[in-house]
């Protein structure tokens, strides 16, 4: 999970907790302890702001693609402009988050992206097909 505020990190970390399918296995705050971690970690699925302190979670995301080029991508952000969740979604994302969905659609985000499908949640879908 990629993620600079902490109070979000923890409410994150309670949603997972509550699938015994997932497990969370690293929690950071920037952009760049993101990527160097993807490429030590190589994990499953990336959780991945886009406001991000020495490197944004888009950037981030394309470099992630290149280290760990199987880990998934789902953005987990306060971010809802079309324009900026096209750009977070060509970087081979598989999902968008909007955070004021989180606590309904994050973990369906999770499973289905691991199930290898897409997913946008509810308010992210309305800003991209409006």
């Amino acid at each position: 999970m990629v993620e600079d505020f902490q109070p979000f990190r923890q409410l994150i970390s309670s949603i997972l907790q509550t699938s015994p399918r997932t497990r969370l296995i690293c929690e950071v705050a920037d952009g760049l302890q993101a990527v160097e971690k993807a490429d030590e970690l190589d994990p499953d699925l990336i959780l991945l702001d886009i406001s991000l302190p020495k490197l944004n979670g888009i950037e981030a995301a394309r470099r992630i693609s290149q280290v760990s080029p199987q880990s998934k991508i789902i953005f987990v952000s306060s971010e809802f402009s079309a324009e900026i969740m096209r750009n977070a979604l060509a970087t081979g994302a598989r999902g968008y988050v909007v955070k004021v969905d989180a606590g309904r659609e994050l973990l369906t985000a999770v499973e289905a992206v691991l199930r290898g499908e897409e997913f946008l949640s509810s308010t992210a879908a309305w800003v991209l097909y409006e």
